[in-house]
């Protein structure tokens, strides 16, 4: 984790965004502990833009406040995820639809293409690769819209729905129906059959849900275990 300094932004600001990527990327996972001592030296800052950025993160529930431990990354809890798949189901849903009615040719083949790099992302087993592909497939879905207003919904939703995304993208168990999910997907739109792209794509959302569903059960479980 490295602070990217951007002498446009106050430092707070800077150390936020930082914060908030190790945090969406799971490089600081859930219940780990945000020592302000220890994160000011690894970032090269004072306490202060920590404090102030950790109180951000708290805002946004990224962050929640422990009595007698201080700052720690907040667990993905079932209602959250919830809020967040319901809504972006809803838009993936219309996105589709629009897609199959307003898609070009070259976005059929630009979406046949990411669909392919995607399968090449999950053979070279990396996370981030594998995320990166993930959302440059739905990008192109959503881009093929032609809705500006949906758009802005969907990236308004994004950094949410990142830190969802890389939670059962961890889960190599699923990858290749992740393959399998893009293909009919890709192809119901290549076919301009909406139906049939709504129904592939609630089944897409729907398993996300269900498999970062088992994730939070298991961590719960494991929490529960501990001393």
């Amino acid at each position: 984790m490295e602070a990217n300094i951007d002498a446009l932004l106050p430092l707070r600001d800077v150390v936020f965004k930082t914060l908030r990527q190790a945090i969406l990327t799971g490089e600081l996972k859930p219940g780990e502990r945000l020592m302000e001592i220890h994160l000011a030296e690894k970032l090269g800052v004072s306490r202060t833009p920590i404090r102030e950025a950790i109180r951000q993160l708290e805002l946004e529930g990224l962050v929640i406040m422990v009595p007698r431990r201080g700052a720690q990354v907040a667990h993905i809890t079932e209602k959250s995820m919830s809020d967040v798949l319901e809504v972006r189901l809803a838009l993936d849903e219309l996105a589709v639809k629009l897609a199959c009615e307003r898609i070009t040719d070259e976005e059929i083949e630009l979406l046949r293409s990411a669909c392919a790099d995607f399968e090449e992302a999950v053979e070279s087993a990396d996370i981030r690769s594998i995320t990166s592909a993930d959302v440059a497939f739905h990008d192109i879905i959503f881009e093929a819209s032609r809705n500006n207003r949906l758009i802005q919904m969907v990236n308004n939703l994004a950094e949410q729905m990142y830190r969802y995304r890389f939670e059962y993208i961890k889960d190599d168990s699923g990858w290749q129906s992740l393959i399998t999910e893009h293909r009919m997907i890709t192809d119901a739109i290549a076919m301009r059959d909406s139906q049939l792209a709504e129904r592939a794509i609630h089944v897409h959302i729907k398993n996300q849900e269900n498999s970062i569903l088992r994730i939070i059960r298991r961590e719960e479980k494991d929490m529960k275990r501990k001393p």
